[in-house]
Parts: C-alpha cells; sequence; structure tokens
C-alpha cells in the first residue's frame, strides 16, 4: 500500500459520518433521476387517452425523455469543470423543478414531449455530476460503497414513484385518468417530483464545493478546508497530491480525450463499459412482467405488486453490491454479475421459446411462466448486485483527475444512447423472434465477462490522484 493509500484509508474512519452526509446529499439527484425516468410509467394509458393519440406517438413522448438525457450527460462535465460540481447540481434540480410543473399542465402532446426532453436533460446531468461529486469527496477506502449511494437513490427513486402514483391513482377513484381537484390523476403523478427537486436544491445548497475543483481553478485555501473536513491528514500534501494529478495549471478541455483511434484507450473503456450495462437488456428484461404474472395466477389488477416486486429485487441486489464493492472489488463483482445475468437470461429466453406471443402479450403455459419470472427476476437481482451499482462507481473513478469530469459525461452520455437504442429496437426485434432476442441479451452478458476480465483495471482501494498511473 502506497503512502497515499495509507493516509486515506486512515482517514476513512474519522470524518465517515460527515462524508456519508455529504455524499447522501448529493445521491438526491440520483433519486431524482429513478423517480422521473418511473413516473411516466404509471401515466402512459391517462396521457394516451387525454390526447387521444396513438402509441406510436405516446411512446415517442415517453421515450423523449432518453434523447434529452443524453444531452444533459454529454453537457454536465464540461459545465461542472467551468462552473463547479454544486452550481451544476443546483442547475439540475431547477430543470427538475421545471419539467415537473410543465409536465403536470401541458396543452398538447408535443408540449408535454418538450417538458420531458428538459426532465431528460436534467436526468443526465444528475447522472454525470452524483458520481462525480461521491468520488472527489470521498476516502480510498470508502469511495465505492459512497458512490454506490447514487444506484441506491436511484432504485429508492423508481419504487417511491411507484407509491405515488399507486395512490394518487387509488386517490382519483382507481385511474390514472380520474379527477384530483383541478387536475387528474396522471398530472398530479408528473407534477409531484416537484417536491424531490425542491429538496434537493436546497440540499445541493448547503453542501461543500469538491476540493478537486477548487485546486483546479486555483482556490487553494477553500480546497483545504474542505479536506479538512472529508480526510485526515496534512490538508498541503492532499493539495500538492491533486495539484500534480491535475498537471498543475492545466485547465480540463474535451480535446484532452483525444488519443488513438481517436479517444484516449481509458476513455474507450468507460464507454464500453456504459454501452454493455444497457445492452443487456435491463430496461427491456420485464416487458412482459404483466403477463408473466399472469401466468402463474396473479391477476392483472394488483399492478402495484407487480412493480413493486421488481422495485424490492432491486434494491436487495443495489444492498448487495454495497457490501461487496469494497471488500472483493469492482472486477469480481462485475464478472459474476455478468456470468449470473447470462445463465438467467439464457433460460429466460428458453422459457419464452414455448410462449404464444402476440403483440404485447405473451401466453406462456403455468411451469414455463413460472420458470421465465425466476429467471427474470433473477436476472435483475444479478444485475442489481454488481453492473447496476459498479458502471456508476467506476465511471466517477476511473479516469485521471485531468479527464474525469469530461470522459465521465461521455460515457454517461454513452449509457443513455445505449439505453435508446435497446428500448426502441426491442419492439422489432420482439415481432422477429422474442426467445432470440433475450439470447441476444445473455451473449451481451457474456461479452462483458471477456471485456472487464481482460481490459478493466481494478480501481479498489486507490486514491483518485493514482488513477490512470
Amino acid at each position: 500500500m502506497s503512502a497515499t493509500q495509507a493516509r486515506a484509508s486512515g482517514a476513512a474512519t474519522e470524518h465517515l459520518g460527515h462524508v456519508v452526509m455529504i455524499a447522501g446529499a448529493a445521491a438526491l439527484g440520483g433519486f431524482l433521476f429513478g423517480y422521473d425516468t418511473s413516473v411516466i410509467n404509471g401515466a402512459v394509458d391517462a396521457i394516451q387517452q387525454h390526447f387521444d393519440v396513438g402509441p406510436a406517438l405516446t411512446g415517442l413522448t415517453v421515450s423523449s425523455a432518453l434523447l434529452g438525457s443524453a444531452v444533459g450527460a454529454g453537457i454536465a462535465g464540461g459545465l461542472a469543470d467551468r462552473v463547479g460540481r454544486i452550481r451544476v447540481m443546483q442547475l439540475a434540480a431547477i430543470l427538475f423543478i421545471i419539467s415537473a410543473v410543465g409536465s403536470a399542465v401541458p396543452f398538447a402532446i408535443w408540449d408535454l414531449a418538450l417538458w420531458r426532453v428538459v426532465g431528460g436533460v436534467a436526468i443526465g446531468i444528475a447522472s454525470v455530476i452524483a458520481p462525480a461529486y461521491i468520488a472527489e469527496v470521498a476516502p480510498a477506502a470508502y469511495r465505492g460503497r459512497l458512490a454506490s449511494l447514487q444506484q441506491l437513490a436511484i432504485v429508492l427513486g423508481i419504487a417511491i414513484s411507484q407509491l405515488v402514483n399507486y395512490a394518487l391513482a387509488q386517490a382519483a377513484g382507481g385511474s390514472a385518468s380520474g379527477t384530483l381537484g383541478p387536475l387528474q390523476a396522471w398530472q398530479w403523478m408528473l407534477g409531484a417530483a416537484a417536491v424531490p427537486a425542491v429538496v434537493y436544491l436546497v440540499v445541493a445548497s448547503t453542501i461543500p464545493e469538491s476540493p478537486r475543483y477548487l485546486v483546479a481553478v486555483g482556490e487553494l485555501d477553500r480546497a483545504r478546508e474542505v479536506l479538512s473536513q472529508v480526510e485526515s491528514g496534512d490538508p498541503d500534501e492532499r493539495v500538492a497530491d491533486i495539484e500534480a494529478a491535475l498537471g498543475g495549471e492545466h485547465k480540463p478541455r474535451l480535446s484532452d480525450l483525444r488519443g488513438r483511434f481517436g479517444l484516449l484507450p481509458i476513455v474507450w473503456v468507460g464507454m464500453a463499459i456504459a454501452a454493455l450495462q444497457q445492452f443487456v437488456g435491463i430496461n427491456v428484461i420485464f416487458y412482459y412482467s404483466s403477463s408473466l404474472w399472469h401466468s402463474v395466477g396473479i391477476d392483472e389488477s394488483s399492478s402495484l405488486l407487480l412493480s413493486l416486486f421488481t422495485s424490492i429485487v432491486n434494491i436487495i441486489g443495489t444492498f448487495v453490491a454495497i457490501a461487496l464493492v469494497d471488500k472483493i472489488g469492482r472486477k469480481p463483482l462485475l464478472v459474476i454479475g455478468s456470468v449470473g445475468m447470462a445463465v438467467s437470461l439464457a433460460v429466460t429466453g428458453w422459457a419464452f421459446s414455448f410462449a404464444e406471443v402476440v403483440g404485447d402479450e405473451a401466453q406462456l403455459p403455468f411451469q414455463w411462466g413460472a420458470v421465465a419470472l425466476v429467471s427474470a427476476s433473477a436476472f435483475v437481482l444479478f444485475f442489481a448486485a454488481s453492473w447496476g451499482v459498479v458502471m456508476w462507481v467506476l465511471l466517477g473513478e476511473m479516469f485521471p483527475a485531468r479527464i474525469r469530469a469530461a470522459a465521465l459525461a461521455l460515457g454517461t452520455a454513452t449509457n443513455w444512447v445505449a439505453n435508446w437504442l435497446v428500448t426502441v429496437s426491442f419492439p422489432s426485434m420482439r415481432d422477429w423472434n422474442l426467445p432470440v432476442t433475450y439470447f441476444l441479451y445473455a451473449a451481451f452478458a457474456l461479452v462483458s465477462v471477456v471485456f472487464v476480465v481482460k481490459y478493466l483495471k481494478e480501481t479498489k482501494g486507490r486514491t483518485l490522484e493514482e488513477m490512470g498511473s
């Protein structure tokens, strides 16, 4: 262990409580990330009915947030380097508020799509800035677990949005189209996101700026003050370490990412990790969840049970990852998760080969419905316990300090584009051959095993200033 590592490890417990509070505050962006991406699901049918539009236009409106997220992720790094991590968090919170209010009172479907894009930009910004900030304030010995708070916040945001949707629908007579005061329930669902967004804005205004950003802009006294709050040891030495890692007075630029084959190898690795996390099909694996539950005897009206079960599995897996990421390391956790996902996806595809599929409905015999339900749930568990958490941890810590914000933004934008590609391609692939579609996702899981083993460097226990060395 190097002297820097020893200092970071020894510092871990003394300031851990304070750092956990800071990291938790930053992770509120992840909560809004999960809440905003999930809340629309409970409103889709009501939106289609309210505006009297077809499923294609409704789907385009709903998915428009994904492209906004790619844009937000792409600009977040440059903004973070110019105006600081805290200002970018505040910007994301304001955009969340604007999107929530606008989405609650749209006058046309295109108007709603516009507000969804604004919310998507906020999601993209939050998905970049939270892991970057947490990685920059966390002691090395606990960085993996603290960075995992981002994914935990995401899955909690998803679960809370489902509970809020259910409560509002029940209050409106059991339907998202029902009326609550001057608005329909689906409008309250979308508008309710403004509440956690206001909390995020307030909390983000109370936490300290990243010491690494402060060093980069020459505010060394403020950097020493923040470092003394989050780490033990001599702040002057830590400032010197950060200055050396940043290359003295060098200000980060997108051109710093250039290297062989257009980009630096480490940037290509980060982009590949981000894309593979989506190419395993996590956002479509439960596309037929209602059909699977129905095939094993659960009434379709029990929609809250279906949604909450998946969220609970997701949360359990996330806690598993938090417990293991700093103990066994990033690479072993990813490999275990990939193998588990590959097997689970292959079994799911095999089970669906016994189904009669017509559009959004899949009729399975009881025994194969049970197999598909168990294997799909196992996939979610393996994903949440590995790639769901570790990708965000890695993107926040794997890049050298001088390119971290820009490279993290590019990696996160890649993740959102891959998310969109999988989402829009699934219906066509499903109609072509559903079992083969799941086998393809299983193949990507196997590819991820090879990629991680061959190209990914372990980052466990290393300070951010040692990355790239």
